[in-house]
């Protein structure tokens, strides 16, 4: 059978109801079968089948569509009643009741939302019965209507799935390419930042050392960006961010990432307040990345008018990194996608990037269990991160500012 039929066979056979609707039908009209049919314009199959005057059809069973009064209403779309088909005037003399030996006969169109024709309710039987009446008409049509939905909304859930499986396998194709791109472009760009170190060994004009200065800020953030293809790829593949925890001052962290700011940004003014002193056990390279993507996109974003503001601190146990900057608010449906992967929002065209620094950031804070969150209004964003600290280590000493 055609796996497009089996599949509607199977679909069919999988609604609970229809068991006990042909069991109903049979029982009040008399009628020893009832079927769920499937019909197209060459194929007439049974998809479920109540069968007590061993008329010879299973699930998956089929006649010839042409033999049948359900091919006719296809066309026409309405149901065929017939008590008795002998004092019937029109199908009386009809080759269907002949070929199958009916004496009784009604069959209701299913139709789908769409207007879509999908089978049949049909029931027959060897003697006559008293089925146009109302009441079993009636039934038919609700039974029929029933049976549409449960159609329609198990292949919506099919298709569903179908197009969620694809979508997995190609998330994780574009993800596995991310991560061969990444390891592969190291070995590169490694290549040029080891040329430049020799370039800054031999005598250069002064328009050579701005070039070679160019290039190494040009390699260092390619370096930055494969770095981020890399934990990505690492986040989503399943091996997780690698953490290399070690006992550090975390004042001596921040001061160095906002002291390399100040230098690369001389005409700007970070007001840093760090108000703990202490040792924390933790991935000083990884909260150095946190503190470095923050602060950079205060830079980035913030009113290059303004200062920005950097605070560490400890409240109740939990290191508390903050970074402010003044300037337009981040849009609210940015806002709701901040810290998903290859969101930029509304950044400049000039300054876009992959879009991956803050949902690493994201991923970094929980690996350390920890948070990262942002608020944007009245002209000032404000970017906090949190992170539990452990009982043991060197008292904090506050009040200390940059």
């Amino acid at each position: 059978m055609d796996s497009r039929f089996s599949n509607d066979v199977n679909l069919v056979g999988a609604i609970a109801a229809v068991p006990s609707i042909l069991e109903v039908v049979c029982q009040s009209t008399g009628m020893g079968f009832a079927a769920v049919a499937r019909v197209t314009e060459d194929r007439w199959i049974a998809c479920g089948v109540r069968d007590e005057i061993d008329f010879g059809l299973e699930p998956g069973g089929e006649l010839d569509v042409g033999s049948t009064i359900c091919n006719e209403i296809r066309d026409h779309r309405t149901a065929v009643v017939i008590d008795d088909v002998d004092s019937d005037p029109v199908y009386c003399t009809h080759h269907t009741p002949k070929t199958y030996g009916l004496k009784s006969y009604i069959s209701v169109p299913i139709i789908l939302s769409d207007g879509s024709f999908f089978g049949t309710l049909c029931a027959i039987s060897p003697k006559p019965a008293q089925v146009s009446q109302p009441r079993i008409i009636g039934m038919f049509e609700l039974f029929a209507d029933m049976i549409g939905y449960h159609v329609e909304a198990a292949r919506s859930v099919e298709r569903t799935s179908t197009a969620l499986l694809d979508e997995q396998e190609t998330a994780a194709l574009r993800e596995q390419f991310i991560a061969v791109l990444g390891h592969d472009l190291r070995n590169p760009v490694a290549g040029v930042e080891a040329g430049m170190r020799i370039l800054r060994q031999e005598p250069l004009t002064e328009r050579g050392q701005s070039v070679v200065g160019m290039i190494e800020g040009s390699v260092s953030r390619m370096a930055g960006l494969i770095d981020n293809v890399m934990d990505f790829a690492r986040g989503r593949l399943g091996g997780g961010l690698t953490l290399d925890r070690s006992s550090k001052n975390i004042a001596d962290t921040l001061r160095q990432v906002v002291s390399e700011f100040r230098a690369s940004h001389p005409d700007r003014v970070i007001l840093a307040e760090i108000r703990i002193q202490e040792k924390v056990e933790a991935d000083h390279g990884r909260l150095a990345q946190i503190f470095s993507n923050l602060i950079g996109n205060a830079l980035m974003h913030g009113d290059p008018g303004q200062a920005i503001g950097v605070t560490l601190d400890r409240e109740e146990g939990v290191l508390v990194f903050q970074s402010i900057n003044k300037g337009d608010p981040i849009p609210r449906d940015a806002m709701e996608k901040l810290f998903l992967p290859f969101s930029r929002g509304e950044m400049r065209s000039s300054l876009q990037g992959l879009g991956l620094g803050l949902y690493i950031c994201s991923q970094i804070a929980t690996a350390h269990g920890g948070s990262l969150k942002a608020s944007s209004a009245d002209g000032e964003t404000t970017f906090t991160f949190r992170m539990p600290l452990t009982q043991d280590g060197h008292p904090s000493r506050r009040g200390l500012a940059d």
